[in-house]
């Protein structure tokens, strides 16, 4: 099967919710409320709780306390909890991913790691709507879980790399096709925004000249978080060139900054989206 097949069948087994499709059409719908969306939210305890917990979590750094949903969407707006609704129904949704809790540990500590790098990057950039770069890391790899559904033992292979080897190279050989192709397929099967689909399907496109900033910065918090997990030993310059960086003129300064800011908050996020990663800190 392709990519698109493979997203297909996935977006039957990985269904995000009711709720979810509620909120996505009151958001859409110019004439709800603020009230109208928060109901919604509040029909869902566990939804209502992680929007709460993250709202009132150093990451946003809202000098006051958040302690109504309403609140929440006021404050943060109703773009970023957005985004918020859809971090929680996506890592509700692969919990019944048939796999061990240690490989699902480890794959959302790499996309929140993607997630605070890219948005990092992006805020200290001033780079316009840099509210959606965090979830574009945090799904940046859904791929990964749906090929893992089909096809386990190919999936691990791919996660050993040589010295000479790149992630997505590997999965191109593999499969034919990259795990980020398979996550736009998913996202898109999800009916998200197109906003979203395009810096995702073009992540590890090293052609910039016609990709947007936000395409560039995922490239970017893609490769520098993947050289602090899968590919230690691999030098910068093998998978990110000065030249990449130079074109949103990110300087290495700038790339330990966002190394450091994900430290420092990685913890806050895992406790909420996936406690039991969170465990190994």
């Amino acid at each position: 099967m392709n990519a698109v097949e493979y997203a297909e069948q996935a977006s039957e087994i990985f269904v995000l919710s009711d709720s979810f499709i509620r909120i996505k059409e009151l958001i859409d719908d110019d004439s709800s409320t603020i009230d109208d969306i928060a109901d919604v939210i509040l029909l869902d305890p566990g939804l209502s709780g992680t929007i709460l917990k993250l709202s009132n979590s150093s990451f946003f750094n809202y000098p006051g306390k958040i302690d109504t949903i309403s609140k929440a969407v006021l404050v943060l707006g109703i773009t970023e909890v957005y985004n918020l609704v859809i971090a929680y129904f996506t890592t509700d949704a692969f919990k019944k991913l048939s796999t061990t809790p240690e490989y699902l540990d480890d794959f959302w500590e790499r996309s929140v790691d993607c997630a605070l790098t890219v948005k990092y990057l992006g805020t200290q950039l001033r780079l316009p709507n840099a509210e959606r770069l965090f979830i574009l890391g945090l799904l940046h790899n859904l791929g990964e879980l749906v090929m893992h559904q089909f096809m386990p033992e190919q999936v691990l292979e791919c996660k050993d790399i040589l010295s000479d080897e790149l992630p997505w190279s590997k999965q191109q050989e593999m499969f034919g096709f990259t795990y980020a192709q398979v996550t736009a397929e998913l996202l898109k099967q999800w009916q998200l925004p197109y906003s979203l689909i395009e810096p995702v399907r073009y992540q590890d496109e090293d052609e910039f000249e016609h990709t947007t900033d936000e395409t560039k910065l995922l490239y970017i918090a893609k490769r520098v978080m993947t050289l602090n997990h899968q590919c230690k030993t691999h030098n910068q310059a093998d998978l990110l060139s000065d030249e990449k960086l130079e074109s949103l003129s990110v300087q290495q300064e700038l790339l330990r900054d966002a190394n450091d800011f994900c430290d420092m908050e990685r913890l806050s996020i895992l406790a909420v989206l996936n406690p039991s990663a969170a465990m190994i800190y």
